[in-house]
């Protein structure tokens, strides 16, 4: 799109064209921010979205597990490409700015996640908040990988080959749950999948600056939904909550960062992954032009998704195959 001397480039101009469609049509159907809709209509509306039914799996399960804080339920997605016996598996946590989310309303998502990286992927259906507030779905993303690597062998799964990962607030609780397996000397984690992940409080970033009216998420949002999570007080955040917190990365899982260009959280994601690159930890950054937050779940409508999940599944794949 041109833009005419002087004139600031609107933050709608980097989109695709697929990308703009979307943008357009969130627009003209939805009002206000989360807050100002509140939880519920907010639940509600991420509930209602028609998406595809995804991939064949050759089984998906419900089974629970009893985590610190009650029963915790799960759905394992077994793709057609996985072994019977000794398969790589990928723990997932959902997004929703930790205020909602369902393993409904993934379901699209983990399935496409278990075909693009043939491993067996385990959803976790975490509490959320403001109903159950920091620490609460941390201890059970942690309290998901123990069980998991307890029960791999009666689970068709290899122990050596269990990832986490996540998109957006789940990305953020995978993350955390990598930082807390190396400090206290838990479950073998052979990588980790960070897909624009939810790391810090809002702050003031160059993607923040331009993206932050950003129709697939606010930074007035993203305050709302973190305060919801972590409290009013930043000053009583720890690395868990907010990894970025985290003042040692070394000896952490090989990760894969994912982030879209016009993401308000892309420099904080990107700066985590340098980090960690730093640290030593092997790391690939990938940016996905022409696509905003959430962009992961949005293959039905977007051919830059597409090709990120055919991509970073193949990333993944590769390191499970070196894995173990």
């Amino acid at each position: 799109m041109a833009v005419s001397p002087g004139t600031a480039p609107s933050p709608d101009d980097v989109y695709d064209p697929d990308a703009l469609q979307l943008v357009e049509a969130i627009r003209a159907r939805r009002g206000g921010s989360l807050q100002d809709r509140g939880i519920d209509s907010a639940r509600r509306s991420l509930e209602s979205i028609t998406r595809p039914p995804g991939p064949e799996m050759r089984s998906v399960e419900a089974v629970e597990f009893t985590g610190p804080h009650g029963v915790v339920p799960v759905r394992i997605y077994r793709p057609h490409s996985t072994p019977e016996h000794d398969a790589p598996a990928l723990l997932w946590f959902h997004g929703g700015g930790m205020i909602m989310g369902t393993l409904d309303s993934f379901d699209l998502l983990a399935r496409e996640v278990a075909d693009s990286t043939r491993a067996v992927v385990i959803n976790v259906e975490y509490r959320l908040a403001p109903e159950y507030r920091y620490p609460v779905a941390h201890d059970e993303a942690y309290a998901a990988l123990q069980w998991l690597h307890d029960s791999a062998h009666d689970r068709g799964v290899d122990p050596t080959r269990i990832g986490v990962g996540g998109d957006s607030a789940g990305g953020g609780l995978a993350a955390a749950t990598a930082l807390r397996a190396r400090n206290d000397n838990g479950p073998h984690i052979a990588q980790q999948i960070l897909v624009y992940p939810g790391l810090e409080r809002r702050c003031d970033r160059p993607s923040m600056r331009r993206f932050g009216d950003s129709p697939f998420l606010r930074a007035d949002d993203i305050d709302w939904m973190k305060s919801l999570y972590l409290g009013d007080d930043p000053a009583a955040d720890d690395e868990y909550g907010t990894p970025v917190l985290a003042e040692d990365l070394t000896n952490l899982p090989p990760a894969v960062v994912v982030c879209g260009y016009a993401d308000p959280l892309r420099d904080g994601v990107e700066d985590y992954g340098r980090r960690l690159q730093e640290a030593g930890v092997s790391t690939a950054i990938i940016r996905y032009p022409g696509v905003g937050h959430g962009f992961f779940m949005q293959t039905y409508a977007l051919a830059r998704a597409r090709a990120a999940m055919t991509e970073v599944g193949a990333l993944v794949a590769a390191r499970f195959a070196h894995s173990g």
